[in-house]
């Protein structure tokens, strides 16, 4: 199975990609993942918020294959801890599927085609991130949520 994470926009933040692109290299040793951007929208200041998350749900839904399982990051969806996130993850691959993808939206959150499309939606607090920092802590999860299916020493219960 191969895991996909999809985000809107790209990061200036130097150190936040360096952080990112670590827990990337991590992830290598456990499963097949890929990072994807998707472009920032141009213009935006002449495009309403629902005309906007239209935009960015059409380039999200083009990423897509039928077969592929869809969770969208969202407040709005089910929270778990670690070791819950990774009977999740454990459960994905036990079904055989063939694609994972979760995907950061845009600021405005998903438009409702992209809702209509995903499997379910994941929230990794109540509290709300900046699009930028919830890429490190995904993959920083990851990456914990792996080391705890293999019972190594990364996550302390």
């Amino acid at each position: 199975m191969t895991i996909k994470l999809l985000a809107v926009g790209k990061t200036d933040h130097k150190q936040l990609n360096d952080l990112i692109n670590e827990y990337i290299k991590r992830l290598g040793f456990y499963i097949k993942f890929n990072f994807e951007i998707i472009p920032d929208l141009k213009n935006v200041k002449n495009l309403s918020e629902i005309q906007q998350k239209e935009k960015e749900g059409k380039l999200i839904l083009d990423k897509l294959n039928n077969s592929d399982v869809l969770i969208l990051l969202d407040e709005n969806g089910k929270q778990y801890d670690s070791v819950g996130f990774s009977e999740l993850l454990q459960k994905q691959m036990n079904s055989g599927i063939k694609q994972l993808i979760f995907v950061i939206g845009g600021p405005y959150g998903f438009s409702p085609e992209v809702y209509h499309r995903a499997n379910s939606k994941l929230s990794l607090s109540k509290m709300t991130f900046s699009h930028q920092m919830i890429r490190l802590f995904f993959v920083e999860q990851l990456y914990r949520g792996l080391t705890i299916l293999k019972n190594e020493p990364y996550h302390h219960r």
